[in-house]
């Protein structure tokens, strides 16, 4: 396509031939036009192929792999054969404003040489509720936001633009991971890079009943195996640590993996022995395992009381 290609559009798609249309559509009618659009189809057994051909445009690669591999590694087939200086990604069921990719591209073209990922603000739609993220309650959004991912991930991946550089710096997603793919790519390249927030929602996330969003215990492993990843970073501070090992304690409980439930309680418990949270949660943990249940609605219930009577 020519060595002035500037965007590869990366699409990762799974049995989501009903719904891939309206998101190709979405990256071809972008008023930025130097793009390809890389589809890379996991292995599907529904129309996909069919729906991808349907579109009479020399900018799309579709790509398919012989066994189904996951997000992580449909990510990265297809970043490997990109050949634009920027990557962008796209997910099968959503959906990009049409000036998306040419504000971001502004904002590299007037930004200094270590910014490396520009992202923008997303709705995210179930049904018929809408939620702005990032959320207010990101106290950092752009710069050196390493501190702050380390917390928590405010970053959806179809609202990015990332230099193709950072992943020669850092390496491609993680492909054992099976959720959270994204937040731990951003860890590593906010390392390296400063990022830059849009503050507006230029991508449209849909819920899909059955994504691999909606798998619990795909979340819980996902967050244990960053939590160990990243584990000598996050000791260094022992609130975030803290709050690390209360969460993935919590979530094994409810999964009624009482064994490593009892392991992060504890380890929440003896870095910060004066939170009450933490004291309750293990408490129940070790003499309660059954009230442990109880004790999570519990707090659910307060935080809601709170939350009304507080505006």
């Amino acid at each position: 396509m020519g060595n002035n290609l500037k965007v590869s559009v990366v699409l990762p798609t799974y049995n989501r031939a009903r719904l891939l249309k309206r998101s190709i559509a979405s990256v071809l009618e972008q008023t930025y036009r130097n793009l390809e659009l890389i589809v890379v189809d996991d292995c599907s057994v529904d129309d996909t192929m069919n729906v991808v051909r349907s579109f009479d445009d020399k900018r799309i690669r579709y790509i398919r792999h012989k066994n189904n591999r996951g997000e992580a590694a449909s990510r990265n087939t297809g970043i490997k054969l990109a050949e634009g200086k920027y990557i962008a990604s796209q997910d099968s069921d959503d959906e990009w404003v049409r000036e998306k990719l040419e504000k971001q591209m502004k904002v590299f073209e007037n930004s200094p040489s270590n910014l490396g990922v520009v992202y923008s603000g997303l709705w995210k739609i179930k049904g018929d509720k809408k939620n702005y993220i990032p959320s207010g309650g990101i106290k950092k959004k752009e710069g050196h936001v390493h501190n702050e991912l380390l917390k928590v991930n405010f970053i959806g991946t179809p609202t990015t633009v990332i230099k193709k550089e950072c992943f020669e710096k850092v390496g491609f997603f993680d492909e054992r991971l099976f959720h959270l793919v994204d937040w731990e790519l951003w860890i590593r390249i906010s390392k390296h890079y400063d990022f830059k927030y849009i503050s507006e929602a230029l991508t449209l996330v849909h819920f899909t009943k059955g994504s691999i969003s909606s798998s619990k215990d795909a979340l819980v492993d996902a967050r244990e195996l960053i939590f160990k990843k990243h584990f000598l970073e996050i000791k260094e501070d022992k609130k975030l640590l803290a709050y690390h090992a209360y969460i993935l304690g919590s979530e094994f409980h409810k999964r009624k993996d009482r064994d490593r439930g009892k392991q992060y309680i504890s380890q929440a418990f003896l870095v910060c022995p004066f939170r009450i949270k933490f004291l309750l949660a293990f408490l129940m943990s070790r003499f309660a395992p059954f009230g442990f249940k109880f004790f999570y609605e519990l707090k659910k219930i307060i935080t809601l009381k709170f939350n009304m009577e507080n505006g």
